[in-house]
């Protein structure tokens, strides 16, 4: 495999290039939708594009005493977001990372995000290594949007329900209280807490959008849960064609095959169980990832065709699932 995910934080994304001119508030989509459902699509297709974009970790108030908030994290790199599937009721954007890897483009598959109108069900997490189908009650769903996140090699990572308003200027989505597991930042220096209970927001900017966080670091302490800190997360998305888009177009096209069929053998162990569970492992993810993240590497290299990197994927998928699920 030809990185791990800490190459997500890696230095060499730090200090790159400004941002490109910003686009007005006025010519965003989602003001010239014709309907509710429509505009609220709008919205969600305009966080497609191309960005420079700063991650913003920040723990603020500690709920233990002897808890010390830990230094805050920020970095920046640039991201191209596209639009892998878009259809009435459903639409699925894919987060491609472009760091700078001795001047020349590494492209890496960041996370994906999926939204579903009136959804019947979301995918939550529930426990350590294991994800379940929640109902949506008919009251919740009526005209709101479900958002699932996705880990790099597919696999889920949380999942929420909420509505977008539009009020004092703003389109903005907001999601119900979600479990999640730790992320990377936080799960390789094994903390004494062991998930997050957060609230996600996502706003139009005129520049393109920001994603922002409110997180409860939760765990367990002499046998009751308890919350040791909170976090505010700020990820700011900014229009920018100043990186090599051309590569995360390149990759995207030789690996979208493979990372189609990827997702439809998650969704079919995920269907099956009615949820699914999957061994959680703190720099990849999943103890799966590095595999099914070296496989599209290789389809993108040319040194494997996607038939037999299909192949070896299933199987990994299908024999984590079922070791998981004893």
């Amino acid at each position: 495999m030809k990185i791990l995910i800490k190459a997500l934080v890696a230095s060499t994304i730090l200090g790159l290039a400004a941002v490109g001119p910003a686009v007005q508030a006025a010519e965003r989509p989602a003001a010239r939708a014709a309907s509710p459902a429509e505009r609220d699509r709008q919205s969600i297709l305009a966080m497609a594009g191309n960005y420079r974009v700063r991650f913003d970790f920040r723990e603020t108030t500690p709920f233990v005493d002897d808890y010390n908030p830990i230094e805050s994290k920020v970095s920046a790199g640039f991201e191209a977001v596209r639009v892998v599937e878009d259809k009435p009721g459903r639409i699925v954007l894919q987060h491609l990372l472009v760091v700078d890897d001795n001047g020349k483009p590494m492209v890496i598959k960041h996370w994906r995000q999926d939204w579903v109108y009136e959804p019947a069900d979301v995918l939550v997490y529930d426990t350590a290594n294991h994800w379940k189908l929640h109902p949506v009650a008919a009251a919740d769903r009526k005209g709101a949007w479900s958002q699932t996140v996705w880990q790099t090699d597919d696999s889920p990572r949380y999942g929420g329900v909420g509505r977008w308003v539009y009020t004092d200027g703003v389109a903005r989505w907001t999601s119900n209280e979600t479990r999640r597991p730790l992320a990377r930042r936080d799960a390789v220096r094994k903390p004494p807490y062991g998930w997050y209970m957060g609230t996600n927001r996502h706003a139009l900017t005129p520049e393109g959008w920001v994603h922002e966080q409110d997180n409860a670091k939760v765990g367990v302490r002499d046998g009751k849960t308890v919350t040791f800190v909170h976090e505010v997360v700020l990820n700011t998305y900014a229009r920018s064609d100043r990186f090599q888009v051309a590569a995360a177009d390149a990759y995207w096209g030789k690996t979208k095959a493979y990372w189609a069929a990827v997702r439809a053998a998650w969704d079919q162990a995920i269907a099956r169980n009615h949820g699914v569970k999957v061994t959680e492992e703190a720099d990849n993810g999943t103890v799966i990832g590095p595999k099914l993240m070296g496989l599209a590497d290789d389809i993108a290299d040319g040194k494997l065709d996607t038939a037999k990197a299909l192949a070896q994927a299933r199987a990994a998928i299908a024999g984590e699932t079922r070791l998981a699920k004893r």
